[in-house]
C-alpha cells in the first residue's frame, strides 16, 4: 500500500473490514496496532485513521487507553440489520429510474444464471450474491443512500459468514431474486421493492443455526 492520504486510509479500512468479516480479527480481542501496521506495510497514522473510521461505522469498538477491538457477535443485532438493509436497498431501488432498471435486466438475469450453475455445482454464492445486489442498485442516483448501504452491509456480513449458507437458503434466495427481476420486467417497482425487502428479511429466519 504505497498511496498516501485519504485513498490509503480507505484501502486500509477496506482491508481491515475484510479481516473483521471473515474472522481473521476475532471478536473481543484487542487489535495490536503495531503488528497490524507492520502486516499491512503502513505507518501508524493511516492505520489509526482507518480504525477510527471503522469504529464510527460500528465495525470496531474504541476503548479509552486500550485501543480497538472487534465487538462480539449479537444475534439480536443481526435480526435488526437484515430488515434494515432490505429497507435501505428497497429505497435505493425506488430511487432508480425505471428505464435504467430495465437496462440492467439482461445482466442481472445472466448473473442469476451463473448463480444457478454455481449452486448446482455445490459452490458458494456469497460473493455472487453481493455482486448481484450491487448491480441491481448500481444505477441509483442517490449517493448518500448508497454510501449508507455500503457502510451498513459489512456489519451484517459478519453473521453471514458464520451462521448462514447451504443449498436450501441459496435456492430460496435465488428464487427471490428471480421474483424481483420479474417485477422489474413487469415495470411494477413497488412489487420489486417489496420482494427485495422480503429477500433480506428472510435472512433473519436462518439466524440461530450453529455456526459453520
Amino acid at each position: 500500500m504505497s498511496q498516501s492520504g485519504a485513498p490509503l486510509r480507505r484501502d486500509v479500512a477496506e482491508h481491515i473490514t475484510g479481516r473483521i468479516v471473515d474472522g481473521r480479527l476475532p471478536a473481543a480481542v484487542r487489535i495490536n496496532e503495531v503488528h497490524l501496521a507492520a502486516e499491512l506495510g503502513v505507518s501508524r497514522t493511516p492505520l489509526r485513521e482507518a480504525l477510527v473510521e471503522l469504529a464510527d461505522r460500528g465495525l470496531l469498538v474504541a476503548e479509552p487507553n486500550r485501543g480497538f477491538r472487534v465487538p462480539p457477535l449479537d444475534l439480536d443485532e443481526a435480526r435488526k440489520l437484515y430488515p434494515l438493509v432490505g429497507e435501505l436497498e428497497a429505497l435505493a431501488l425506488r430511487w432508480t429510474a425505471p428505464q435504467d432498471l430495465l437496462g440492467l435486466l439482461d445482466r442481472l438475469e445472466q448473473q442469476a444464471e451463473q448463480m444457478e450453475a454455481v449452486l448446482e455445482g455445490g459452490g458458494d454464492l456469497s460473493v455472487l450474491d453481493d455482486n448481484w445486489h450491487g448491480l441491481l442498485l448500481s444505477a441509483c442516483a442517490n449517493a448518500h443512500l448508497m454510501r449508507l448501504i455500503v457502510q451498513t452491509k459489512p456489519l451484517l456480513k459478519r453473521y453471514d459468514v458464520l451462521y448462514f449458507g447451504g443449498p436450501e437458503r441459496a435456492r430460496r434466495s435465488l428464487d427471490e431474486h428471480r421474483r424481483i427481476l420479474a417485477a422489474i420486467r413487469a415495470q411494477d417497482l413497488n412489487e420489486a421493492a417489496r420482494q427485495l425487502t422480503q429477500n433480506w428479511a428472510n435472512g433473519a429466519a436462518y439466524l440461530g443455526c450453529d455456526p459453520r
